[in-house]
């Protein structure tokens, strides 16, 4: 009976928050449908670009039964631009009996989706002579990368996000339920102070953090970099500020360590499928459009940008300008939940 007495009492625990038992029950099927719409999307079709194909007849039709999307070039200095934006994955030229593809070669996945295609294309256009063994460069990467250069600037992006994010938010709650806070909002403090002092006092911490892991994944464990060094900096330092002011922001909504935890799934885990990690092109087109509120997205595109790519300002100057302000907005929506503590 006294058993029965403590699951009872659990039993109206969880009836009583109604928060923690929607997240318990809504989180893992809201994950699970986005592994789903991931891991099921559609085969992802090469982008490619042609310039002087007109010596093998039917290249550009062979190529589009293969699935891929072809672009057709009338200057070299035109279809390099289009390489060097992304519009396509790679360039295929004919000026002499050698073929020419030049990747785009940031993702090894697209690079081999490219190689694969143009090999089925060539062997069905060319059947008295099936051997296909055109010169194949890279404008990034190289044939040597590793799938931890491709995923290893999306990795440390997220590492540095979740775990700034999940400390900050128990931390800032822990002052909460302590009474910390209480006491700062007894004081003459005006609640933008209150907000920028937490910020200051946990960023300094997670700019360590930030350090330390872009060091240790660049210097010891041999990622990829092809870039500036302090770019990466600037990059990991304002996605930690953009994880630290949503970590408090969120656990203002939070009642306890547990239900802080429970927002991952729904905080974390989307922007970890929008971040890169998948080809975007293979997701549906409203999920696709989600990109645009996931801080991690920008911070990821930009650290591989950099590493991978090489590229400097210009590049990356728009995922600086939006993470800085995904944390102006976070620090200002801080300011207001605070007056549901203290009206000032």
């Amino acid at each position: 009976m006294r058993t029965w007495a403590v699951v009872i009492r659990i039993l109206r625990q969880f009836r009583r928050d109604k928060r923690t038992l929607a997240l318990m029950l809504i989180a893992p099927l809201f994950v699970l449908t986005l592994m789903n719409l991931v891991f099921n999307g559609k085969e992802y079709k090469p982008n490619l670009g042609l310039l002087n194909i007109h010596q093998v007849q039917g290249l550009d039709t062979s190529l589009k039964a293969e699935g891929a999307v072809t672009y057709t070039f009338s200057s070299l200095d035109e279809a390099q631009d289009a390489l060097e934006q992304r519009k396509i994955d790679a360039l295929i030229t004919l000026n002499g009996p050698i073929p020419h593809i030049e990747l785009e070669g940031s993702d090894p996945t697209i690079n081999r989706a490219v190689l694969q295609t143009t090999q089925k294309a060539a062997s069905h256009l060319l059947k008295d002579s099936p051997s296909f063994n055109p010169v194949v460069t890279y404008l990034h990467g190289s044939a040597d990368m590793t799938s931890i250069d491709q995923f290893g600037p999306i990795l440390i992006g997220f590492f540095i996000f979740f775990f700034v994010f999940l400390i900050a938010g128990v931390s800032f709650l822990r002052e909460r339920t302590t009474g910390t806070l209480e006491r700062l909002l007894s004081t003459p403090l005006k609640r933008w102070e209150i907000v920028l002092g937490y910020v200051a006092g946990y960023g300094i911490f997670t700019i360590v953090q930030a350090l330390l892991i872009s060091w240790y994944c660049i210097q010891v464990l041999g990622i990829m970099m092809v870039g500036s060094f302090g770019w990466v900096l600037l990059l990991t330092l304002l996605m930690s500020l953009t994880a630290l002011t949503l970590g408090t922001l969120i656990s203002a909504y939070a009642n306890n360590e547990l239900q802080m935890i429970q927002f991952i799934p729904i905080i974390i885990v989307p922007q970890l499928f929008l971040s890169g990690l998948f080809p975007l092109d293979t997701l549906p087109e409203w999920l696709k459009k989600l990109e645009v509120i996931m801080p991690l997205a920008y911070g990821a595109k930009g650290l591989s940008d950099v590493m991978i790519r090489g590229k400097g300002w210009d590049a990356i100057a728009s995922d600086v300008i939006v993470l800085a302000a995904f944390s102006i907005t976070f620090i200002l929506l801080n300011i207001l939940a605070l007056r549901k503590y203290r009206k000032i």
